[in-house]
C-alpha cells in the first residue's frame, strides 16, 4: 500500500479541459511531445549521418575500392566481394553503430541500401 501511495504521488495524468459550452473536451497536452519526452533513444541518427557512416565503412574495408562505393552498390556484384567479407563488413557496422544485428538479418544485408535501410530503422543505432 505504501509503494502505491509513493507511486501515485510520482503520476502525472494529462488533464483535459471543457469548453465554455461543455460540448468537447480540449487536450492541454500534445501526445507527440508527450511520446518524444518518454523515449529513451532521443540521439536517433539522420539518415545522411547512416549513409556518411555506412558508406565510410565501406570504403575503408581492404578490399574494396572507394571511388566504387555509392549508396547502391551490392558488396558482391559490384564490389566483387565474397560472402566472407559480406560479413565482414556486417561485422564493422556492428561496432561502428554499437549494434548486435541478428543473424538471420545480417545475412540479408549485401549492399550499402539495405545496411542503410537496416541501421537507420534501428532504433538503438548510435
Amino acid at each position: 500500500m505504501a509503494l502505491r501511495a509513493a507511486v501515485l504521488r510520482h503520476i502525472q495524468v494529462p488533464v483535459q479541459t471543457l469548453t465554455a459550452t461543455g460540448s468537447k473536451p480540449l487536450p492541454r497536452w500534445s501526445l507527440g511531445a508527450s511520446l518524444r519526452l518518454f523515449s529513451s533513444h532521443d540521439d536517433h541518427l539522420t539518415k545522411e549521418e547512416v549513409i556518411d557512416r555506412v558508406l565510410d565503412v565501406v570504403k575503408s574495408f581492404p578490399k574494396v575500392d572507394p571511388s566504387k562505393v555509392t549508396p547502391d552498390v551490392h558488396f558482391q556484384k559490384d564490389l566483387g566481394l565474397d560472402s566472407l567479407d559480406n560479413v565482414e563488413i556486417v561485422m564493422a557496422l556492428e561496432e561502428e553503430f554499437k549494434l548486435e544485428i541478428p543473424d538471420k538479418e545480417a545475412d540479408n544485408i549485401d549492399s550499402c541500401n539495405l545496411a542503410i535501410e537496416y541501421i537507420y530503422n534501428h532504433p538503438m543505432a548510435g
